[in-house]
């Protein structure tokens, strides 16, 4: 979801020629699989379009990218440690750039996507506004 959320800030702040935006993920369950349906379903209720097939997140990932953004706590611990020493540093929680730092409310468990779509459009619409103000 939080690829797709991005994109479309980008595209609407008509800076998508400046980034280069993916997602992988730290566990194999959904590798292989498009967008989960009730993701989808939340996303297009918003307007957000696009498509994504679930890979693994590796190492060359960590080394290629600036920033890396994960969910949750268990998130950071997985991608920490797939992380070389000085690759550390590129990686924080999508909503430690919000008002309110928080983890991503985990859909899978919860059922909840309007939320979890609430908090990842918050935590890119920051994330976004952090970048533009480096530059």
């Amino acid at each position: 979801m939080a690829e797709l959320v991005f994109k479309e800030l980008i595209a609407e702040c008509g800076v998508s020629d400046r980034f280069s935006v993916d997602s992988c993920a730290t566990s194999g369950y959904e590798v292989g699989n498009p967008v989960y349906p009730p993701a989808l379903k939340t996303l297009r209720t918003h307007g957000v379009s696009g498509s994504h097939t679930a890979r693994m997140i590796t190492p060359d990932d960590l080394a290629k990218s600036d920033y890396v953004l994960v969910m949750d706590e268990d998130n950071l611990r997985a991608v920490t440690r797939l992380a070389q020493e000085g690759e550390r540093g590129k990686i924080s929680k999508l909503c430690s750039f919000t008002a309110r730092p928080r983890d991503v409310a985990d859909p899978w468990y919860t059922g909840d996507f309007e939320k979890a779509f609430a908090d990842i459009k918050d935590g890119c619409a920051a994330f976004l506004d952090y970048i533009l103000k480096k530059d």
